[in-house]
């Protein structure tokens, strides 16, 4: 499984490539952007996005917090869809800074 910036150029290794951001990434036309799959669900909550604005201090409790937002509703729903999966994987973000991101956290998760 792997992370890749929807700003990236698709590569062959990606598999199946699926959005996890739940606001479409700026400046991409959404005919333009290849991918099999938006999952606007297992993206944070907008309120826990803004909280976190990717300061790197928080990001331990962003984790924690992110986490619990994907054990129940539409959000664990989604992640299922995603463990559900076959083959090759790849999360597509917009976020800058992938170590520091949702969709890490996204693929720990999905990794244990």
């Amino acid at each position: 499984m792997s992370i890749r910036r929807v700003y990236d150029p698709p590569a062959s290794a990606d598999g199946r490539r699926v959005l996890v951001d739940r606001v479409w990434p700026r400046g991409v036309r959404k005919d333009a952007l290849e991918l099999d799959e938006w999952l606007k669900d297992v993206a944070p909550s907008t309120q826990l996005r803004k909280w976190y604005a990717h300061d790197p201090d928080r990001f331990d409790e962003f984790t924690s917090r992110y986490r619990e937002e994907l054990s129940g509703g539409d959000a664990a729903a989604a992640l299922a869809e995603l463990r559900s999966v076959t083959g090759p994987l790849t999360l597509l973000t917009a976020t800058k800074d992938l170590d520091l991101s949702h969709a890490t956290v996204l693929r720990d998760l999905l990794a244990e």
